[in-house]
Protein backbone atom coordinates (compact mmCIF):
# COMPACT_ATOMS: atom_id res chain seq x y z
CA UNK A 1 0.00 0.00 0.00
CA UNK A 2 2.73 2.34 0.80
CA UNK A 3 4.47 1.42 -2.21
CA UNK A 4 1.20 2.30 -4.23
CA UNK A 5 1.25 6.03 -2.67
CA UNK A 6 4.99 6.30 -3.35
CA UNK A 7 4.57 5.39 -7.26
CA UNK A 8 1.92 7.57 -7.12
CA UNK A 9 3.68 10.65 -5.90
CA UNK A 10 6.45 9.75 -7.96
CA UNK A 11 4.04 9.80 -11.13
CA UNK A 12 2.27 13.06 -10.18
CA UNK A 13 5.60 14.78 -9.69
CA UNK A 14 6.86 13.83 -13.33
CA UNK A 15 3.57 14.81 -14.63
CA UNK A 16 4.45 18.35 -13.31
CA UNK A 17 8.05 18.46 -14.28
CA UNK A 18 6.97 17.24 -17.65
CA UNK A 19 4.04 20.32 -17.66
CA UNK A 20 6.98 22.49 -16.70
CA UNK A 21 9.49 21.87 -18.96
CA UNK A 22 6.80 21.73 -22.26
CA UNK A 23 5.69 25.72 -20.66
CA UNK A 24 9.09 26.90 -20.92
CA UNK A 25 10.40 25.37 -24.39
CA UNK A 26 7.45 27.28 -25.84
CA UNK A 27 8.90 30.08 -27.92
CA UNK A 28 8.36 33.34 -27.45
CA UNK A 29 6.01 35.21 -29.79
CA UNK A 30 8.39 36.86 -32.23
CA UNK A 31 7.71 40.37 -33.36
CA UNK A 32 8.79 43.67 -35.05
CA UNK A 33 10.69 45.29 -32.50
CA UNK A 34 13.17 48.27 -32.37
CA UNK A 35 16.92 48.48 -31.02
CA UNK A 36 19.72 51.39 -30.41
CA UNK A 37 23.34 50.35 -31.95
CA UNK A 38 24.38 51.67 -28.81
CA UNK A 39 22.52 53.81 -26.82
CA UNK A 40 19.86 56.93 -27.60
CA UNK A 41 19.77 59.15 -25.34
CA UNK A 42 17.24 62.53 -24.84
CA UNK A 43 18.62 64.70 -26.99
CA UNK A 44 21.03 63.38 -29.54
CA UNK A 45 20.79 61.50 -32.19
CA UNK A 46 21.02 57.34 -32.68
CA UNK A 47 21.07 54.53 -35.37
CA UNK A 48 18.17 52.42 -34.86
CA UNK A 49 17.49 48.75 -35.98
CA UNK A 50 13.86 47.38 -36.94
CA UNK A 51 14.09 43.77 -36.60
CA UNK A 52 11.56 41.94 -38.68
CA UNK A 53 10.60 38.13 -37.99
CA UNK A 54 9.12 35.71 -40.77
CA UNK A 55 6.30 34.24 -39.02
CA UNK A 56 4.85 32.15 -41.62
CA UNK A 57 6.16 29.20 -42.91
CA UNK A 58 4.18 28.86 -46.52
CA UNK A 59 4.97 33.02 -47.11
CA UNK A 60 7.68 35.83 -47.10
CA UNK A 61 7.89 39.33 -45.79
CA UNK A 62 8.01 41.57 -48.94
CA UNK A 63 7.15 45.30 -47.27
CA UNK A 64 7.56 46.72 -43.56
CA UNK A 65 6.24 50.24 -43.65
CA UNK A 66 7.33 52.01 -40.05
CA UNK A 67 5.63 54.93 -39.27
CA UNK A 68 7.08 57.45 -37.02
CA UNK A 69 5.80 59.04 -33.80
CA UNK A 70 3.81 62.05 -34.75
CA UNK A 71 3.84 63.38 -30.90
CA UNK A 72 7.94 63.90 -30.92
CA UNK A 73 8.48 64.69 -35.16
CA UNK A 74 12.39 63.82 -35.57
CA UNK A 75 13.60 66.59 -37.87
CA UNK A 76 16.67 64.14 -39.17
CA UNK A 77 15.44 60.83 -40.07
CA UNK A 78 17.92 59.07 -42.74
CA UNK A 79 17.63 55.20 -43.92
CA UNK A 80 20.06 53.32 -44.43
CA UNK A 81 20.36 51.03 -48.03
CA UNK A 82 19.60 47.42 -47.16
CA UNK A 83 20.46 45.17 -49.92
CA UNK A 84 17.54 43.78 -51.83
CA UNK A 85 15.21 46.04 -50.56
CA UNK A 86 14.03 49.53 -51.99
CA UNK A 87 13.17 52.23 -49.51
CA UNK A 88 10.89 55.35 -49.70
CA UNK A 89 10.83 57.91 -46.61
CA UNK A 90 7.59 60.11 -46.73
CA UNK A 91 7.31 63.82 -45.16
CA UNK A 92 4.61 65.78 -43.90
CA UNK A 93 4.07 69.25 -43.07
CA UNK A 94 4.05 69.58 -39.50
CA UNK A 95 1.57 71.82 -37.68
CA UNK A 96 3.89 72.86 -35.16
CA UNK A 97 7.48 73.72 -36.98
CA UNK A 98 10.63 72.26 -35.43
CA UNK A 99 13.83 74.33 -34.89
CA UNK A 100 17.22 72.77 -35.50
CA UNK A 101 20.45 74.25 -35.07
CA UNK A 102 18.85 77.74 -34.72
CA UNK A 103 16.51 77.27 -38.67
CA UNK A 104 12.93 76.09 -38.47
CA UNK A 105 11.92 72.85 -39.92
CA UNK A 106 8.63 73.31 -41.52
CA UNK A 107 8.37 69.43 -42.22
CA UNK A 108 9.20 65.83 -41.28
CA UNK A 109 9.65 62.43 -41.99
CA UNK A 110 6.28 60.40 -41.01
CA UNK A 111 7.31 57.52 -42.63
CA UNK A 112 9.49 54.53 -43.98
CA UNK A 113 8.59 51.57 -46.40
CA UNK A 114 10.72 48.98 -47.63
CA UNK A 115 9.82 46.85 -49.96
CA UNK A 116 11.46 44.19 -51.26
CA UNK A 117 13.02 43.20 -54.62
CA UNK A 118 12.89 39.73 -54.64
CA UNK A 119 11.78 37.36 -52.29
CA UNK A 120 11.88 39.42 -49.22
CA UNK A 121 12.26 37.83 -45.58
CA UNK A 122 11.83 33.66 -46.03
CA UNK A 123 10.23 31.76 -43.87
CA UNK A 124 12.69 30.93 -40.94
CA UNK A 125 14.68 34.34 -41.37
CA UNK A 126 14.60 38.19 -39.93
CA UNK A 127 15.63 41.19 -41.34
CA UNK A 128 17.44 44.47 -39.85
CA UNK A 129 16.39 48.16 -41.10
CA UNK A 130 18.70 50.71 -40.16
CA UNK A 131 17.68 54.42 -39.43
CA UNK A 132 19.64 56.74 -38.29
CA UNK A 133 17.53 59.51 -35.98
CA UNK A 134 17.74 62.80 -34.02
CA UNK A 135 17.09 64.87 -32.22
CA UNK A 136 15.89 62.91 -29.66
CA UNK A 137 13.26 64.35 -27.74
CA UNK A 138 14.06 65.26 -24.41
CA UNK A 139 10.55 65.13 -22.87
CA UNK A 140 10.17 61.62 -23.33
CA UNK A 141 11.20 58.56 -21.95
CA UNK A 142 10.11 56.45 -25.01
CA UNK A 143 9.56 56.48 -28.90
CA UNK A 144 6.41 54.37 -30.01
CA UNK A 145 6.94 53.40 -33.85
CA UNK A 146 3.34 51.61 -35.32
CA UNK A 147 4.52 49.14 -38.01
CA UNK A 148 2.76 47.42 -41.05
CA UNK A 149 4.08 43.98 -42.42
CA UNK A 150 2.78 42.62 -45.80
CA UNK A 151 3.47 39.12 -46.82
CA UNK A 152 3.66 38.03 -50.36
CA UNK A 153 0.25 36.23 -49.84
CA UNK A 154 -1.40 39.47 -49.47
CA UNK A 155 -1.75 38.97 -45.47
CA UNK A 156 -0.88 42.25 -43.33
CA UNK A 157 0.16 42.28 -39.71
CA UNK A 158 0.19 45.91 -38.37
CA UNK A 159 1.90 45.75 -35.06
CA UNK A 160 0.23 49.30 -33.99
CA UNK A 161 -1.11 48.26 -29.78
CA UNK A 162 1.32 50.35 -27.66
CA UNK A 163 2.35 48.44 -24.27
CA UNK A 164 0.57 49.32 -21.09
CA UNK A 165 2.74 49.34 -18.11
CA UNK A 166 1.89 47.44 -15.40
CA UNK A 167 -0.22 45.35 -18.10
CA UNK A 168 0.51 42.26 -20.21
CA UNK A 169 1.87 42.75 -23.34
CA UNK A 170 -0.77 43.02 -26.09
CA UNK A 171 -0.71 41.00 -28.72
CA UNK A 172 0.73 42.86 -32.08
CA UNK A 173 2.31 45.42 -29.70
CA UNK A 174 4.07 48.49 -31.70
CA UNK A 175 8.19 48.77 -31.95
CA UNK A 176 8.83 51.01 -29.04
CA UNK A 177 12.31 52.80 -28.30
CA UNK A 178 13.55 53.41 -24.31
CA UNK A 179 15.52 56.70 -24.40
CA UNK A 180 18.38 56.90 -21.93
CA UNK A 181 18.98 59.87 -19.74
CA UNK A 182 20.81 62.80 -21.74
CA UNK A 183 24.37 62.80 -21.90
CA UNK A 184 27.46 65.35 -22.74
CA UNK A 185 29.47 62.33 -23.80
CA UNK A 186 30.32 64.34 -27.29
CA UNK A 187 31.46 67.04 -25.14
CA UNK A 188 34.04 64.76 -22.88
CA UNK A 189 35.15 63.23 -26.23
CA UNK A 190 35.83 66.69 -27.86
CA UNK A 191 37.84 67.21 -24.32
CA UNK A 192 39.36 63.99 -23.99
CA UNK A 193 40.80 64.53 -27.61
CA UNK A 194 41.66 67.40 -26.66
CA UNK A 195 43.76 66.45 -23.49
CA UNK A 196 45.18 63.38 -25.78
CA UNK A 197 46.30 65.97 -28.22
CA UNK A 198 48.02 68.10 -25.35
CA UNK A 199 50.17 64.75 -24.54
CA UNK A 200 51.16 64.24 -27.42
CA UNK A 201 52.07 67.20 -27.50
CA UNK A 202 54.00 67.05 -24.39
CA UNK A 203 55.76 63.97 -25.57
CA UNK A 204 56.82 65.11 -28.63
CA UNK A 205 58.46 67.95 -26.67
CA UNK A 206 59.61 65.11 -24.53
CA UNK A 207 61.46 63.17 -27.58
CA UNK A 208 62.31 66.39 -28.56
CA UNK A 209 64.49 66.74 -25.60
CA UNK A 210 65.58 63.27 -25.47
CA UNK A 211 66.54 63.83 -28.94
CA UNK A 212 68.53 66.89 -28.11
CA UNK A 213 70.38 65.26 -25.13
CA UNK A 214 71.68 62.43 -26.92
CA UNK A 215 73.11 64.43 -29.57
CA UNK A 216 74.74 66.74 -27.43
CA UNK A 217 75.92 63.43 -25.63
CA UNK A 218 77.31 62.60 -28.86
CA UNK A 219 78.96 65.80 -29.93
CA UNK A 220 80.55 65.69 -26.40
CA UNK A 221 82.04 62.24 -26.45
CA UNK A 222 83.20 63.00 -29.76
CA UNK A 223 85.20 65.68 -28.82
CA UNK A 224 86.74 63.87 -25.93
CA UNK A 225 87.20 60.98 -28.00
CA UNK A 226 89.13 64.05 -30.28
CA UNK A 227 91.31 65.44 -27.62
CA UNK A 228 92.12 62.31 -26.27
CA UNK A 229 93.76 61.38 -29.55
CA UNK A 230 95.95 64.46 -30.19
CA UNK A 231 97.26 63.64 -26.80
CA UNK A 232 97.85 60.14 -27.29
CA UNK A 233 99.54 61.95 -30.25
CA UNK A 234 101.62 64.33 -28.84
CA UNK A 235 102.86 61.76 -26.38
CA UNK A 236 103.95 59.53 -29.15
CA UNK A 237 105.98 62.29 -31.24
CA UNK A 238 107.58 62.72 -27.57
CA UNK A 239 108.55 59.26 -27.09
CA UNK A 240 109.84 59.05 -30.91
CA UNK A 241 111.94 62.08 -30.27
CA UNK A 242 113.39 60.86 -26.62
CA UNK A 243 113.64 57.57 -27.99
CA UNK A 244 115.80 58.52 -31.34
CA UNK A 245 118.39 60.97 -28.59
CA UNK A 246 119.06 57.84 -26.53
CA UNK A 247 120.45 56.14 -29.61
CA UNK A 248 121.90 59.03 -31.11
CA UNK A 249 124.06 59.04 -27.61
Amino acid sequence: MQISRTASRVTAAVAVAGATVLAVSVPAFAHVSVQPEGTAAKGGYATVDFKVPNERDDASTTKIEVNLPADHPLASVMPQPVPGWSVKVTKSKLDKPLTMHGEKIGEAVTKVTWTADGKGIEPGYFQKFPLSLGALPEDTDQLVFKAIQTYSNKEVVRWIEVPKEGQDEPENPAPTLALSAATDDHHGTAAAAGDDAKSGDKDDDAHQEAAADSDGGTDTTARLLGIVGIVIGVAGVAYGVLAGRRRTA
